[in-house]
């Protein structure tokens, strides 16, 4: 019983001690400042894209400049989606559909940048789980499916999105001032999905993440196109008789047209 009273005062004070350690440790961490040059995009008739900048500081918890140095790697999301992918084959000189998988979850947009290349700053494992790059998108395929067709559809899809310019990588993309500011620009193009838009970036040192910081931007519809999205989802049914109605009357005035010709 006399150890059983002398041991609990001494587990308790080692308790007491390791508390202001492991707080003074993960108060060393860095803070990450981070900003967007605009938290509004505007897609308008003629909208042909823009470019955003993505920038901030990283400092430590004291304010002064960090004293070790960084990598900093920036990721753009757009909303995700669901999508079906069909694969074509030629067949006696025609090209039709074969196989065709559905993806649950695929971001509409995505984009990476990153002060040096993603596989000299953090491993596969680190790499993986923070999707830091196009080669470790997290793209689950609804049901079953052979791993080896998985990996075949995935370089498509991948392929096919990064042509469109829904899909960027630009590993140097970030520049690093005074071991302190940090800047990237990514191009969002004119086929750019509406919704919210998340850019998450990360101070990386010596393969770990040290630091995080979340942003958001809105991409809407503006000016008329705006008020024609707006009817087709808040009243589909008159939406879908008007635009019926008024590719009847454009195809009578294009046969009177033709006619009196």
């Amino acid at each position: 019983m006399i150890r059983r009273l002398l041991l609990i005062p001494l587990l308790a004070v080692a308790a007491i001690t390791a508390l202001p350690q492991a707080a003074l440790a993960q108060a060393r961490d860095p803070i990450l400042v981070s900003e967007i040059s605009q938290h509004e995009v505007l897609v308008r008739q003629g909208f042909t894209g823009t470019e955003l900048l993505l920038f901030g500081a990283i400092l430590d918890p004291d304010g002064s400049r960090a004293r070790a140095d960084y990598d900093i790697v920036v990721i753009l999301r757009g909303p995700n989606e669901a999508i079906r992918l069909r694969e074509k084959q030629q067949f006696a000189g025609i090209w039709i559909n074969a196989e065709n998988t559905d993806f649950r979850s695929v971001p509409s947009f995505f984009a990476l940048a990153s002060s040096s290349p993603v596989d000299q700053i953090v491993d596969q494992r680190t790499a993986a789980i923070y999707e830091f790059g196009l080669d470790y998108l997290q793209l689950s395929p609804t049901g079953t499916i052979d791993p080896e067709e998985h990996a075949r559809f995935t370089a498509g899809l991948v392929d096919l999105r990064s042509r469109m310019e829904l899909f960027q990588q630009d590993e140097g993309g970030v520049t690093i001032s005074e071991d302190v500011l940090y800047q990237a620009r990514i191009h969002l193009p004119s086929n750019v999905v509406v919704g919210r838009y998340v850019a998450e970036t990360f101070a990386v040192r010596g393969g770990r993440v040290i630091a995080s910081a979340t942003s958001e931007v809105q991409v809407r519809k503006g000016g008329f196109d705006r008020v024609v999205a707006e009817q087709a989802q808040v009243n589909s049914f008159f939406y879908g008789l008007l635009a019926v109605a008024l590719s009847v009357f454009m195809g009578w005035v294009a046969g009177r047209l033709f006619a009196l010709v």
